[in-house]
Parts: C-alpha cells; structure tokens; sequence
C-alpha cells in the first residue's frame, strides 16, 4: 500500500500525489490517501479513470481515501 498524507497540503497537491502514485501502482495494491477534508472533485477522476474508491470519515476529523483498480465488468 502507498500512503500519502496530504493533510495541509494546498491543492492540486494531494491530486497530483494521488494520480503520480496510481501511475506505479503495481496490481492489486492500493493507494490511501489521507486528508482534512473529503476529495469530491477526486472522486470523480478516479471513476472516470476506472478506479475504485472507499472513504471513511474519522472521529479526528480526517478521511482516509483507499483507492484501487476497479475490478470485473464494470473497469472495462
């Protein structure tokens, strides 16, 4: 797992971070991306791109992004 924690980071910081770390990603691992606040213009780019994502918010205040390759009918 690559675990980026952009927490204070400005953007497009933490996207780029995201995208550049999904380039070498090797398959079946995961990419967790942790931040202050929930990344919905990510969200949307990952989908896009054929990427699976899971988001939980914590008690602390931050979100821990998991995103992996979208696996079955749907990635295609």
């Amino acid at each position: 797992m690559i675990v980026i924690d952009a927490r204070g980071w400005e953007p497009p910081r933490p996207f780029e971070a995201v995208m550049e770390a999904l380039c070498r990603l090797p398959p079946g691992e995961r990419v967790r991306l942790i931040l202050e606040r929930e990344p919905f213009p990510l969200y949307r780019v990952l989908e896009h791109n054929g990427y699976a994502y899971y988001a939980t918010a914590c008690d602390d205040g931050r979100y821990e992004i998991d995103i992996c390759e979208r696996e079955g009918p749907a990635a295609e």
